[in-house]
C-alpha cells in the first residue's frame, strides 16, 4: 500500500513514523514533509505545499496512492477531502463543510448551543464598540477567540479589561490575525483541568484514542501566552471509565449526530479540547478536525495497533470490522517536550544551525525526535520556525519519561537559544482543583 501524508510538522512526522511500522505499507510520501521525515524508513518527501490541492491530486493520481492522510487544518478548510473524493481518491478527513467545527468558532459554539452540548457561555461579536461595552460589564478572566484559523494563536485569556480590550481591538481591526479575527467569540472562563480527547469515526463507528493532556502556555507553571502547544503526556488519570462514558454520551455522540442533522456528516479524527470542571463535568473548549499537535506525538508513541490499518478502515467506512480487535496500548507513560525559539510565539527563527542533534540510530529505543520546524542544507539541520523539535519518550512512570526527554533536550542548542518547559506532566502527580 502507498500512503501520502500531507503536512510538514511534528504531528505529520509522528504519523509517518507510525505508519511506516505497518507491514501493509510499502512506501510513504510526505508533502512537503521535513528533514526528519525524510530519514524515516520507506519515506520520501515531495515538494508540494499542503495548500496546493490540485498538485496533491495530480501526484496522488500519478503514484496511485492508496490512502491520503491530512495533518494540518488548512487543507481541510480548503476542501481537500471533497476534491480528492471527486477524483476517486481515498482520503481520510472531514469535508469542507464538516471542518467548520474547527474553521469557525462561531459555527461550533452555535451548534453546541442549539444541540445542548456543554460548553462555556459566549457572545459573538464583529464590531469593537459592542465588544468594549460587553467587556466593561464582564466578570474576569474572559476568553477571547478569533472565529477563523489562527495557527494556535487565536486564543487570549484576559485577566482584566485592558488586556481584553487590547486583544479585541487588535483582532477586530485585522491587525492581529487578519481575516481570521474579523469575527470573535468572548466566552466565560472555565475552571478545572484540561483534557484532550480524540476519536476516529467513519460516520458510523467511533473508536476513541488514548487520553492526552496538552500544555498550551509558553512558560512553566502555565504562565505566558497561549501557543500551539509546548508538550503533552499520555495517559491522563483524570479520564476514568465513568468520565469517558459521559464525554462520549454528552459531547462526542451528540456532536456527530448534530453534524449529520445539519447536513454535514463527519468522518475522520475529531479532537475535543475539554475542561473537566471541579464537579467532574466535561465542557467543550474547542473542536479540532484532525489529530492534535503535540498530543499525536505521545498518543502514537503508545499505540501498538497498526495505525495504517486503523486509518484505512476509517477512510473506507469499514471501522466496524475492527470492533472485535480493540486498540492495543503500551502500558507505559509517554511524554513529549517542544523545543522552541526563545521568541516563540511572537515570531520564529530561521537559518540557525541545530547543534547536538543525535542521529536516529543514536537514540534510545524508547525515544524519538519529531521535527517541527527544520530545514536541511548540505546535510546539516537548521531551525526554521517557532516550534523547532519535539522530543518524545516512553517511561515506566511520567518521571522516567520526562528524564529521558530532558537528557536529550539539554544537549541540543542553536545560536539564539532553546526554550522548553521542564514541568510537562507535573500536574498529573500533583493535581488539584
Amino acid at each position: 500500500m502507498k500512503v501520502l501524508v500531507v503536512g510538514q510538522g511534528a504531528r505529520e512526522h509522528a504519523m509517518v513514523w507510525k505508519i511506516g511500522q505497518s507491514p501493509h505499507v510499502t512506501h510513504i510520501w510526505a508533502a512537503p514533509g521535513n528533514p526528519g521525515i525524510a530519514l524515516e524508513p520507506k519515506t520520501t518527501n515531495v515538494d508540494i505545499l499542503a495548500s496546493d490541492i490540485p498538485a496533491l491530486i495530480a501526484f496522488a493520481s500519478q503514484e496511485k496512492i492508496d490512502l491520503t492522510l491530512i495533518g494540518p487544518e488548512l487543507p481541510l478548510s480548503l476542501g481537500i477531502v471533497d476534491q480528492f473524493h471527486e477524483h476517486g481518491l481515498c482520503c481520510l478527513g472531514p469535508t469542507q463543510s464538516a471542518a467548520a467545527l474547527e474553521t469557525s468558532k462561531a459555527f461550533a459554539k452555535n451548534l453546541m448551543q442549539h444541540y445542548h452540548i456543554p460548553t462555556a457561555q459566549y457572545i459573538e461579536l464583529t464590531q469593537i464598540e459592542p465588544a468594549e461595552a460587553y467587556l466593561r460589564k464582564a466578570a474576569f478572566p474572559v476568553v477571547i477567540k478569533a472565529d477563523g484559523l489562527a495557527a494556535g494563536k487565536g486564543v487570549v485569556i484576559a485577566e482584566h479589561f485592558d488586556e481584553a480590550f487590547d486583544a479585541v481591538n487588535s483582532m477586530l481591526s485585522g491587525s492581529r490575525l487578519g481575516e481570521a479575527g474579523k469575527k470573535i467569540i468572548i466566552e466565560s472562563f472555565l475552571e478545572g483541568r484540561e483534557l484532550s480527547y480524540i476519536v476516529l469515526t467513519d460516520g458510523k463507528t467511533i473508536i476513541p484514542l488514548a487520553s492526552a493532556q496538552d500544555h498550551k502556555r509558553r512558560n512553566e507553571n502555565d504562565q505566558g501566552p497561549n501557543t500551539g502547544g509546548m508538550g503533552a503526556y499520555s495517559p491522563v488519570s483524570l479520564l476514568t471509565p465513568d468520565l469517558e462514558d459521559r464525554i462520549l454520551n454528552t459531547i462526542i455522540i451528540p456532536t456527530l449526530k448534530a453534524m449529520e442533522t445539519e447536513g454535514c456528516p463527519y468522518e475522520g479524527f475529531l479532537f475535543a479540547g475539554l475542561m473537566i470542571t471541579p464537579e467532574g463535568l466535561p465542557k467543550v473548549l474547542e473542536f479540532n478536525c484532525r489529530l492534535g499537535d503535540p498530543e499525536t506525538e505521545v498518543i502514537l508513541m503508545r499505540l501498538q495497533s497498526d495505525f495504517f490499518e486503523l486509518c484505512y478502515h476509517a477512510a473506507r467506512q469499514t471501522l466496524h470490522q475492527l470492533n472485535d480487535n480493540p486498540l492495543k496500548w503500551d502500558s507505559r507513560s509517554a511524554l513529549c517536550t517542544i523545543l522552541s525559539a526563545q521568541s516563540y510565539p511572537e515570531k520564529g527563527i530561521s537559518g540557525e544551525k541545530i547543534e547536538g542533534l543525535p542521529e536516529v540510530n543514536q537514540l534510545p529505543e524508547n525515544c524519538h525526535i519529531f521535527h517541527a520546524g527544520t530545514q536541511a542544507v548540505s546535510q546539516e539541520i537548521f531551525a526554521h520556525g517557532g516550534r523547532i523539535l519535539c522530543i518524545s519518550a516512553l517511561g515506566e512512570t511520567l518521571s522516567n519519561a520526562r528524564q529521558a526527554v530532558h537528557s536529550i533536550a539539554e544537549k541540543i542548542h542553536w545560536k539564539s537559544g532553546v526554550h522548553y518547559r521542564r514541568d510537562i506532566g507535573f500536574k498529573e502527580t500533583n493535581h488539584s482543583f
